[in-house]
């Protein structure tokens, strides 16, 4: 099979171009400093994934509060920022093709009690899962002059990392973070402007959508994560979210990167049906109805395995743009690998436990050391026996575990 879709170019409704079709997704690195700052270590991870031929590179999660964190290390916004501080990073992928795009987030009610005993919500709803619940305080409803301050904070966090040279931003809306919790009949129970109905709910996404174009203008690439749905029952489902992609696309937005699930049904981790797991890409289906729908580039990320896979759904017209994560941490040259033809097949890259643990947060937190690895100029370690140490570890002392993968 020729694997030429993988190598053309895109040009978004914006104008701007990504020089192929392989983008590497967002993940958290947890490599910001004591003051929630970027690192060398961080510019150096950036660096590398852009030498190794990575088209577009979406951030981690950068928050846009630093009193609300999802992660001890997350790069965050401080009260006054300067464009300055993200000058370094933003030159890591200087002289390659890539394109650097900021990932923009807030947890909500998703930081751990250990970083905040009262994180803020749309409505003061804890987790329905007892052990996710464990982890997490019972959040605050914020108030109507907080979520506009919420939504400000956003837009001054995306003019400053496009002043600092940035090339794109993407706005987090998947995973059960706030932009989700606002989105979801569970989790947003206001009956004010940001809430009641499936209308009122989206709002927030929306306000956030055309208040960021404003601020960044026309030219700069704007994207949105977002969930296919958060398989919960009475939750966000896929009627509504296909609601949304409409209006999202008639807002002007240039992509959307489709994703699904939460914590507490974390389908973004590979829980997805079998048939289209073996088909690889997990949204497939999905993103074939969001494109009867919108005009604008749709990204699909997990599940994909091979050049074979990526390039047959790209022909399928069901996407423009293939996300790959968690191998991109083991093998930071993937994209190129990939473009140039070579037979690489990404799940022989990472190993596996064999218990029904390995689709975890734990295991997830594994791949971030490799990440951290990467970050320092160190080999990654692909033994299967550290990865169940891990793991095992994260049965016998689930909270501990965490603490230490995110320490």
């Amino acid at each position: 099979m020729s694997h030429e879709p993988l190598t053309e170019p895109l040009t978004l409704r914006c104008g701007a171009t990504i020089p192929h079709r392989i983008a590497k997704s967002a993940m958290s690195e947890q490599l910001g400093d004591r003051r929630n700052g970027p690192t060398r270590e961080l510019a150096e991870l950036y660096r590398t994934w852009a030498t190794g031929g990575a088209g577009v590179l979406v951030t981690g999660n950068v928050m846009v509060d630093p009193k609300a964190l999802g992660e001890p290390r997350n790069v965050a916004l401080p009260a006054t920022p300067s464009a300055a501080d993200y000058r370094g990073w933003a030159d890591s992928v200087r002289g390659t093709d890539a394109r650097l795009w900021v990932q923009l987030n807030h947890p909500g009610r998703q930081s751990p009690r250990f970083l905040s005993r009262r994180p803020v919500a749309p409505s003061a709803v804890p987790f329905a899962d007892r052990g996710v619940r464990s982890a997490f305080a019972t959040p605050r409803a914020l108030t109507s002059d907080e979520v506009e301050a919420i939504i400000e904070r956003f837009v001054l966090a995306a003019k400053t990392f496009v002043d600092a040279g940035f090339a794109g931003i993407q706005l987090h809306g998947a995973h059960g973070y706030l932009i989700s919790q606002f989105l979801s009949p569970l989790t947003n129970l206001r009956t004010d402007e940001w809430g009641g109905d499936a209308v009122k709910r989206r709002r927030f996404l929306l306000e956030l959508v055309r208040r960021t174009r404003a601020a960044i203008g026309d030219r700069v690439p704007l994207s949105v994560k977002l969930n296919s749905a958060d398989f919960q029952r009475g939750g966000f489902g896929e009627d509504e979210s296909l609601e949304v992609v409409q209006e999202l696309d008639a807002a002007g937005l240039d992509l959307l990167e489709i994703s699904g699930g939460t914590y507490e049904k974390a389908a973004m981790m590979g829980a997805g049906k079998q048939s289209t797991v073996r088909r690889e890409a997990y949204f497939l289906d999905y993103a074939a109805k969001a494109r009867k729908v919108s005009e604008f580039a749709l990204m699909v990320t997990g599940g994909f395995a091979t050049a074979e896979g990526m390039t047959e759904a790209l022909k399928s017209g069901a996407l423009d743009v293939v996300g790959l994560g968690r191998p991109m941490t083991v093998a930071p040259d993937l994209a190129g690998s990939l473009l140039a033809g070579d037979d690489v097949r990404a799940e022989r890259l990472c190993p596996k436990t064999g218990i029904r643990l390995a689709d975890s947060l734990l295991e997830i937190q594994w791949h971030t050391q490799q990440l951290h690895r990467v970050a320092a100029g160190k080999p990654v370690d692909r033994r299967r026996g550290a990865l169940r140490s891990l793991v095992h570890a994260g049965l016998n002392d689930p909270l501990n575990a965490f603490r230490r993968v995110r320490g």
